[in-house]
């Protein structure tokens, strides 16, 4: 059962060259998390933050590497003639713990999953609000627009119908033009960015935070852990490589810039704006024509992305309601009503969701770190420990401890915070 959020951009890419990897690698990683980055280096400092999302990228190769090594063992044995050798997340989990393995990773990965698509809604509905942020009749007084009114108004109506198109190939270019998107929106933070600092002068760290606390590193490191979205496809993304074993020295090249990009935007963003950055920088931009065109076409691509990061939930949602048996034309009403009745319960739960930037914390910090973490270093420990020196194997024993840690930390900041 394929759960990847962005599998679209892998079809037809068999015998991919290490170049279009990269490519596959860096839009499956990069995603609206990114523009949260200023907002965790101002909770925990500037450097204390480049630390966190430092070691964060590096956690997350490390893992990475995890799953191929999993994935490697599982193909020297071959149990499976029909297999072919290209196992999934799920399948992982199924080889180590049976049904309740497979049943656990896709839960995880749905509420992960389930997690992006609301921090995408709230991402939109707040953009949005910045974009029109009154509504007045006469003399009467300008109204505040709420995020809410526009996911209900009218996100939810067209994601409902968006989550008609079953077929994932259709729905690939919506996804590039989403990452596209993002590219230009980071560029013209930066571009801000600069200008700000040059227009004031003196040291930028001046009156700047090295350190803001203790507990805002584990903030930071969640916001972090988010913006590494797209770990269940490095399993799909080394099967599509014509010479597999070229894909860790390009998973290296990728993970490295990428984190190097987090790290010189959140800096960036956090001198630049101090204590008055906002939980999704574009929010701190002037409001000239530009700055709102960014924002409408950011969110207008991440509307029609929304249904590919749903799609993995429907996808699980619809083989445990509705058995093989049976064509698509006779269950056709069946399948929509789940479909809508999903995307409705996701965005009910966004209108819910005060900010974005603590919500890509909770995410991050809870179920990101068990696909991130805790899951590939109990699979290599149950797949590979029996072979793996001691040290390695201590290696993996801290990785599990510490991510169960990061998530049990997630938690309670949520549940004490409430």
């Amino acid at each position: 059962m394929g759960t990847e959020a962005k599998a679209p951009l892998l079809e037809g890419r068999r015998g991919a060259t290490p170049a279009q990897t990269l490519g596959n690698i860096v839009v499956s990683i990069v995603g609206t998390g990114v523009l949260g980055l200023p907002y965790a280096f101002r909770t925990s400092g500037w450097l204390a933050g480049a630390l966190g999302v430092a070691g964060a990228g590096a956690a997350t190769f490390y893992c990475m590497l995890l799953l191929l090594d999993c994935r490697d063992k599982l193909r020297e044995q071959e149990e499976e003639v029909d297999h072919d050798g290209n196992y999934t997340y799920g399948d992982l989990g199924k080889k180590c713990f049976g049904a309740i393995g497979r049943y656990f990773t896709e839960v995880t990965i749905i509420l992960s999953q389930t997690g992006g698509s609301v921090a995408y809604l709230v991402f939109i509905g707040q953009n949005i609000c910045s974009v029109f942020p009154t509504a007045s009749g006469g003399e009467e007084p300008r109204r505040r627009v709420s995020p809410a009114a526009v996911v209900l108004a009218v996100l939810l109506p067209a994601e409902a119908a968006l989550s008609f198109i079953r077929s994932l190939s259709s729905l690939a270019p919506f996804s590039i033009l989403a990452d596209a998107c993002t590219v230009l929106a980071v560029a013209t933070v930066v571009k801000e960015d600069v200008q700000l600092l040059a227009g004031r002068g003196g040291s930028p760290f001046q009156g700047r935070s090295a350190l803001a606390g203790l507990w805002g590193v584990p903030f930071a490191c969640g916001v972090a852990v988010f913006c590494f979205e797209g770990f269940c496809l490095t399993l799909a993304l080394e099967a599509s490589m014509s010479d597999r074993r070229r894909f860790r020295p390009v998973l290296l090249h990728a993970i490295a810039g990428v984190t190097a990009v987090y790290v010189c935007f959140g800096v960036c963003g956090y001198l630049a704006y101090g204590d008055a950055t906002r939980d999704i920088v574009t929010l701190n931009l002037p409001n000239n024509w530009s700055t709102a065109a960014v924002k409408i076409v950011l969110c207008i691509a991440l509307a029609l992305t929304f249904p590919v990061m749903m799609h993995p939930i429907h996808e699980i949602v619809e083989a445990r309601l509705f058995p093989a048996a049976g064509g698509w034309a006779r269950k056709r009403a069946a399948v929509q009503a789940s479909r809508v009745a999903v995307v409705g319960a996701v965005t009910a739960v966004a209108c819910f969701v005060p900010a974005f930037g603590e919500l890509a914390a909770f995410v991050g910090s809870t179920v990101c770190a068990l696909l991130s973490f805790v899951l590939p270093a109990l699979f290599h420990l149950r797949l590979v420990g029996a072979a793996a020196s001691a040290w390695r194997r201590a290696v993996d024993g801290g990785f599990l401890l510490l991510g169960l840690a990061f998530a049990a930390h997630g938690l309670y900041t949520v549940v004490s915070g409430l």
